[in-house]
């Protein structure tokens, strides 16, 4: 790591179209933050037992699983900027309706559960087009460090989002969490219709969803070692160590007694580890070799989640959330530098949404699957079991994913190193 590095990487946010975006991603991400705050805690305020908590989280998530390919599909087809308008904007008005709905003491869990549902299905078919955003405005030299940067915003919000809303939450209500939540989309959608290119006339004019396509596009990125690795990594790391974040509230509030400012913290803490883990990026060699970092990573992401299930004091989990939040960002966004920029340029909006796939599916089943051994075994059994299986497996998948050979996205040159 040299300082060089880091001036050099900082310098990409004074750029006009970059600077903006990374702005307006900030702000849009403190609001999701601020619901993802919100809304467990508004759960558990209504009755909703372990299994309906791991069961909201599995309702964002699950529509990744059927629907980010098309998502990707789309990203590469067609025109991103309308993709993004249109879900985002179905979207925001999820928290606009539980405003109202806490306002006028109408809410329920299973209200909570089919906004949730929605969220999720707009995510899909557009986060895609927001992840080929990164390659679309910056040179390819420039991608890990631009992945890098988003990282950072993406875990300051971490900070701020919980931050903002237990201090909304301890004065006007649960209510102003989720209305800070709905304004924080709209400068996004304006700033991604800004910085995208707008696609070709010839293009935009026709979205073909072949099915053979699809499947050949999604079996071309799964070929490549290194791109096949990448995403093995960061669906064991969401499967069973991200359902730590997801399980938090239950720490908090029934094994330490704590109220929501404590979760609050304990988010935060998570917040500020995802931060440190991605500046810490922004100093690391943009030619260096992600795979190792997120190899290592992931292992001690997996070693952290064992710490948290058994550590007796409440003060420890919030230093182990730290680590936490470390860890889960150096891995997961070195993964996904290897994969935006060893990716063939026609496969970029597939590979990230394989990411989302691996990441966002990967959540969903794991708080699904965690939230029926919590239920059975407790908070701190079935987290322990997630830990341990995770170490196992980074172990076998992370010797694999480095020692295979690292290549260009061209096939057919197998002389050139790809450079993530």
């Amino acid at each position: 790591m040299e300082t060089g590095h880091f001036r050099q990487s900082m310098s990409l946010l004074l750029t006009r179209r970059f600077g903006t975006f990374w702005f307006a991603s900030l702000l849009a991400n403190i609001g999701t933050w601020a619901q993802q705050m919100a809304q467990p805690w508004l759960m558990l305020s209504l009755g909703a037992s372990p299994f309906l908590l791991g069961l909201d989280s599995f309702a964002s998530g699950a529509p990744v699983l059927l629907l980010t390919l098309v998502g990707g599909a789309l990203a590469d087809q067609a025109d991103r900027r309308r993709t993004i308008a249109l879900f985002q904007s179905i979207q925001m008005l999820c928290p606009v309706l539980l405003v109202v709905l806490i306002v006028t003491g109408q809410v329920s869990p299973w209200m909570v559960i089919v906004m949730s549902l929605i969220v999720g299905i707009t995510d899909a078919l557009s986060m895609p087009s927001f992840q080929s955003i990164v390659p679309s405005i910056v040179p390819p030299a420039q991608i890990p460090t631009g992945i890098a940067l988003n990282s950072t915003q993406f875990n300051l919000s971490r900070i701020l989002g919980p931050a903002i809303a237990g201090v909304l939450m301890a004065s006007v209500g649960m209510a102003g969490a989720f209305a800070v939540s709905a304004l924080s989309y709209v400068p996004f959608i304006l700033v991604a219709l800004w910085v995208l290119p707008p696609l070709p006339a010839a293009k935009g004019r026709r979205v073909a969803l072949n099915h053979r396509q699809l499947w050949a596009s999604v079996g071309e990125v799964a070929r490549e070692p290194q791109l096949r690795g990448g995403l093995l990594t960061v669906l064991t790391t969401a499967l069973l160590c991200a359902p730590l974040i997801t399980f938090c509230p239950i720490l908090v509030k029934d094994v330490f007694q704590g109220r929501a400012g404590d979760f609050s913290l304990a988010l935060g803490a998570f917040g500020v580890g995802g931060l440190l883990g991605a500046s810490g990026l922004l100093a690391v060699d943009p030619l260096s070799d992600r795979r190792t970092l997120s190899a290592r990573f992931a292992l001690a992401y997996a070693g952290v989640v064992v710490l948290a299930a058994v550590n007796p004091w409440s003060i420890g989990l919030v230093g182990l959330l730290l680590c936490a939040g470390v860890t889960m960002t150096v891995s997961n966004a070195s993964a996904n530098a290897v994969l935006q920029s060893c990716a063939p340029a026609h496969l970029r909006g597939q590979a990230a949404s394989m990411f989302m796939l691996a990441m966002r599916g990967g959540m969903s089943l794991g708080s699904l699957l965690t939230g029926v051994t919590v239920h059975a075994w407790g908070v701190r059994e079935a987290l322990v079991l997630n830990g341990l299986v995770a170490l196992l497996l980074h172990l076998l998948v992370g010797r694999q994913w480095v020692r295979a050979p690292l290549l260009t996205p061209n096939r057919g040159d197998q002389s050139k190193a790809c450079k993530p």
